[in-house]
């Protein structure tokens, strides 16, 4: 197939992924504006005042940054989760398979229906947010590095599970039991510099709070953790499990139920 053949499939692929979502945007979009919306009202305006200041910066403000990234990283990962899996329970993958069509560019169309979804839902609660008067901006050149690299990182990890998973519930347990729970201890309402030096130390492994304190830094100038390592960090897993799931897909493996 030629480049242009390859375009028109690979364009075509990313538009059904961004239509699907779009589609019942009453399931994936108004749900993340609703939880976000509670979570800056409970957490930021009736509790923040209490709490008052963390590194200087007044509660509310500090957990907006970590709040918008969750919305994003959920969105990001159940996308092409729900998507990869239903296309294997209906057995419509199959006819993408036999496609003329790379694998490469495959992958590289269900990553960006995720991209697409978790930057929108960003781009709203961070207009949410602005209604509380949370958003500023202190490094646009960061910004612009941290977003894409959480919704491609995301996005890939949703593709794992939608590959390996067996059942509709399967596709749930990582978001319920790996995401929330790394999400929670990631930063988002505390930071690390108040933890015992041996739950610091734990914080480290968990690569949301990398992504958390690196859009912190972007918006507010503040972070627990270097921000070009945080990066760095976060390139080589998008890398790794990019390269995972192309390995994946050339050889078949999780494709079938």
């Amino acid at each position: 197939m030629s480049f242009l053949g390859h375009w028109i499939a690979f364009s075509t692929l990313v538009r059904r992924e961004i239509k699907r979502f779009m589609r019942i945007w009453v399931q994936t979009l108004l749900p993340s504006l609703i939880t976000m919306g509670l979570y800056f009202l409970i957490f930021g305006t009736l509790m923040g005042t209490r709490i008052g200041r963390v590194q200087q910066i007044p509660y509310l403000h500090y957990i907006a940054p970590g709040l918008i990234m969750m919305a994003v990283i959920n969105n990001a990962y159940a996308n092409v989760s729900f998507s990869i899996f239903s296309m294997r329970f209906q057995k419509s993958i199959e006819e993408l398979l036999i496609a003329p069509i790379p694998n490469h560019l495959l992958l590289l169309a269900f990553m960006c229906g995720g991209i697409a979804r978790g930057l929108l839902v960003g781009v709203l609660v961070s207009l949410l947010a602005l209604c509380f008067g949370m958003i500023a901006l202190h490094s646009i050149f960061v910004l612009l590095a941290i977003v894409p690299l959480t919704t491609i990182l995301f996005s890939l990890a949703g593709f794992t599970n939608g590959l390996f998973a067996k059942t509709f519930d399967d596709v749930t347990v990582i978001p319920s039991f790996v995401l929330t729970p790394l999400t929670y201890l990631g930063g988002v309402f505390y930071s690390i510099q108040l933890l015992p030096p041996i739950l610091k130390t734990l914080s480290l492994c968990n690569p949301i709070l990398y992504i958390v304190n690196a859009f912190r830094y972007a918006l507010l100038g503040v972070t627990d953790v270097a921000v070009g390592p945080a990066l760095s960090v976060i390139t080589l897993c998008c890398i790794s499990l990019f390269t995972y799931n192309l390995y994946l897909l050339n050889h078949g493996k999780g494709l079938k139920i």
